[in-house]
C-alpha cells in the first residue's frame, strides 16, 4: 500500500467521524508490518473529556484485535485552517505503541506530509522511566 493509499483510506475513515459539538472530523489509517490495515474515526461526547481521537481508534482497534507486528505508518485526515497533528495523548499512546512509526498528515485529500513520531514527539516518557 502506498502513502497516498494510507492516506485516502484516512479520508474515508473520516466519514464515519462522529463530531457533533466541534464539527472537525478526524480519520485514521495505521498500518501494520503484517499488511493489517486498522482505522478510526473521532467520536465526541458532550463531556469533551470523553472523547476520542481517530488515531486511539485506530490503535485500540489494532491492539484489541491482536496485531503484534509493529506499526509502520499511520495516516491523519483532516479539513481546517492547519494541516491535522495528533493530539499529546495520542503521540504518547503511538509512541508507547508505534514508537517508529511514520505519521502521514493531511488537511486536503491527496495532499500530505510525512513526518517521523520522533519529530513531532522528541522526548518521550516510555517504560524505561518505571524501571
Amino acid at each position: 500500500m502506498t502513502d497516498l493509499d494510507l492516506v485516502d483510506v484516512a479520508w474515508r475513515a473520516r466519514e464515519m467521524a462522529s463530531a457533533p459539538y466541534s464539527r472537525y472530523r478526524v480519520g485514521a489509517a495505521l498500518l501494520a508490518e503484517s499488511g493489517r490495515l486498522f482505522t478510526g474515526a473521532n467520536v465526541e461526547s458532550s463531556s469533551y473529556g470523553l472523547s476520542i481521537c481517530a488515531e486511539r481508534v485506530a490503535l485500540f482497534k489494532a491492539l484489541s484485535e491482536g496485531e503484534k507486528t509493529p506499526f509502520v505508518r499511520v495516516a491523519v485526515a483532516a479539513e481546517g485552517r492547519y494541516t491535522p497533528v495528533p493530539c499529546g495523548a495520542c503521540r504518547q499512546l503511538l509512541a508507547d505503541y508505534a514508537p517508529r512509526v511514520m505519521v502521514l498528515l493531511s488537511g486536503k485529500p491527496g495532499i500530505f506530509e510525512a513526518v517521523p513520531l520522533s519529530d513531532l514527539l522528541p522526548r518521550p516518557f516510555s517504560s524505561d522511566f518505571l524501571t
